[in-house]
């Protein structure tokens, strides 16, 4: 990862990224004095180094910027030296973003791209996704749905209340390969005033692994994408151990964001 950091092209490219996710190959290669086949190659290290990640769009390649490896080494590396400053100057970074993209005309929230490798095959893990029982152990809450394209998903509380904190519509099904369903407050679900947001999940084998990338979409705030920045890895962390161990964590990992929200505020 730090060579690919090294070259100032590659930089170049995830700085476009951040800006402007979802960009082809063709509109990477704009406003650059590079050629195309040039291009390619930076991005295929920078994939090598899970910093960027691609989907397949019909016959288009869309390319995301994947922040969780610099994430990583902020917090395994770069945190431990100068702890206390970098609180304060991340509390000012997000605030300042916060303010920004608030702004009228700022442009609209980008789609939050994760992607993660496991140890199963494409089956298991559309069954983790699909299966009541699974989404209950990993997620917290049960996923209820005939998984049709048009029916409707309920993100149920597994206390047994029957309460349905979220809910959706199926937009797309390709068993074992594709799924996408919108995922948003469950009490407007059925208003047609209202816009979701859209989660797909994309399921790509690769030999004994897979690779698997959600993408939340059609965001309306700031607070929203902060929200599932914490969420979504939490949440596929403890997929990727009960598919790989046959159980989840024994601690709730989306617990760990909000002990750690409440320490930076104390410090």
């Amino acid at each position: 990862m730090f060579k690919a950091l090294a070259d100032p092209s590659r930089r170049r490219l995830l700085d476009t990224l951040h800006e402007r996710s979802g960009l082809t190959l063709s509109e990477l290669c704009e406003g650059l004095d590079m050629r195309r086949q040039s291009v390619s190659q930076h991005l295929e290290l920078l994939e090598a180094a899970n910093l960027v990640t691609s989907l397949r769009d019909g016959r288009r390649k869309l390319h995301y910027l994947n922040p969780v490896p610099i994430h990583e080494i902020q917090r395994r590396w770069i945190w431990k030296f100068e702890e206390p400053h970098l609180a304060t100057l991340d509390t000012i970074k997000r605030r300042a973003e916060e303010e920004t993209m608030a702004e009228p005309n700022a442009g609209a929230i980008p789609d939050y791209v994760y992607t993660t490798y496991i140890h199963a095959t494409p089956d298991d893990v559309w069954r983790a996704l699909t299966d009541p029982d699974q989404t209950g152990r990993f997620w917290g809450h049960t996923q209820i749905s005939d998984w049709s394209v048009g029916s409707r998903v309920d993100h149920v509380r597994v206390d047994g209340s029957g309460i349905s904190d979220a809910a959706g519509t199926v937009t797309r099904v390709d068993r074992p390969h594709s799924l996408a369903f919108t995922f948003d407050d469950s009490k407007r679900v059925d208003d047609p005033t209202f816009e979701p947001s859209l989660v797909s999940f994309e399921i790509e084998p690769h030999r004994d692994i897979v690779k698997l990338t959600v993408t939340h979409a059609e965001l309306r705030t700031v607070d929203d994408l902060h929200t599932i920045e914490q969420g979504w890895p939490a949440v596929l962390a403890n997929l990727k151990t009960l598919l790989e161990t046959g159980d989840v964590l024994p601690q709730a990992p989306w617990e760990f964001p909000a002990e750690e929200q409440a320490a930076r505020i104390g410090r």
